[in-house]
């Protein structure tokens, strides 16, 4: 399937409410804290790992400064060890690019390939930040509307306390 570009229309077209800020090119945490305003809801670190064989792929998902700890990680999601995925195996499953890695990349994913884990951090929030696909814009979303996007993308999803 090709990747869909218009995250929007997806949204609006499934309800899902958003505010969108744009912004200079953000590749790290650190550009994200330089460079953008203090925004509504929780910044998130998104992380797309793969097993040793590369058979699963996983998106992890956390408050940006959170450390973690692929050993402990790999334990608490029932996974052998893990590595990050490249880039080729990322544009593929969730069609972005490294610096645009987002729960909304979802979309790209119609077959499930990808797994879902989210830190009880981030669920708990009421609006999350994340990337609409590209790094040089932020939306905010509320709970709720996560909720809707995760059930519209047809994806099951773990909370956890993420190592």
């Amino acid at each position: 399937m090709a990747a869909m570009s218009d995250i929007y229309g997806f949204l609006d077209q499934h309800g899902i409410s958003y505010e969108r800020f744009r912004h200079p090119p953000v590749y790290t945490v650190e550009q994200v804290e330089e460079l953008i305003p203090d925004l509504p809801g929780v910044k998130t670190k998104n992380l797309f790992l793969r097993d040793r064989k590369g058979k699963r792929h996983f998106l992890v998902v956390v408050p940006a400064r959170q450390r973690v700890d692929l050993k402990a990680c790999a334990q608490a999601i029932g996974a052998g060890k893990l590595s990050f995925g490249s880039e080729e195996r990322l544009k593929h499953h969730l069609g972005v690019d490294a610096g645009s890695v987002t729960l909304l990349g979802l979309v790209n994913d119609p077959e499930h390939r990808v797994e879902v884990f989210i830190d009880r951090g981030i669920w708990d929030a009421d609006k999350i930040q994340c990337h609409p696909l590209v790094n040089t814009a932020t939306l905010t979303i509320s709970k709720r509307g996560l909720e809707t996007f995760l059930g519209a993308t047809g994806h099951s999803f773990s909370v956890l306390q993420v190592p």
